[in-house]
């Protein structure tokens, strides 16, 4: 089975980056997802609605941010983490971390930076043309791991 690079995408919920979904890849090319409970320092009494979900959805369905912290650690402690590069990914991290006064374990980079053999730009085409194939949703972290684990695939495959 192929070894993969490790993935990851963050869903933010509003202007300030705050994590609400995340998903990883593992070496396997299987995907970690989880909705995130928010801390009580991200929200105030006023706030009911967290970017597409309910402040009540993610207490009771998601996971602790510190929960969350310690199964990445468990997955890719010190290692370099594949972003789309397309968004908040590094400070919905960063405030991940924060939160707890933890220094982050893992270095963001972006994918296209593991295909030398195309561009930039070639790459988000190719990204856009996956996610249309596979008919998965942009900005989802699930699916953006889907996609960067297939693109991946299709650009390292021997010809």
């Amino acid at each position: 089975m192929a070894d993969y690079p490790g993935f990851i995408a963050i869903e933010t919920g509003d202007e300030d980056g705050l994590p609400l979904v995340i998903a990883w890849s593992l070496p396997d090319g299987r995907i970690k997802q989880t909705l995130i409970q928010p801390d009580d320092s991200w929200i105030n009494e006023d706030t009911n609605v967290m970017g597409a979900y309910s402040i009540e959805e993610l207490e009771s369905l998601g996971v602790s941010p510190l929960d969350v912290i310690r199964e990445l650690e468990t997955d890719h402690f010190s290692t370099t983490l594949y972003t789309s590069d397309n968004g908040d990914d590094e400070a919905a991290l960063a405030r991940l971390f924060d939160t707890y006064g933890i220094d982050p374990f893992v270095e963001l980079a972006p994918a296209k930076v593991l295909y030398e053999s195309i561009s930039s730009s070639e790459w988000h085409r190719l990204r856009s043309e996956t996610f249309n194939d596979l008919g998965l949703e942009p900005m989802r972290p699930e699916d953006e791991i889907a996609v960067m684990l297939s693109l991946h695939q299709r650009l390292t495959e021997p010809d």
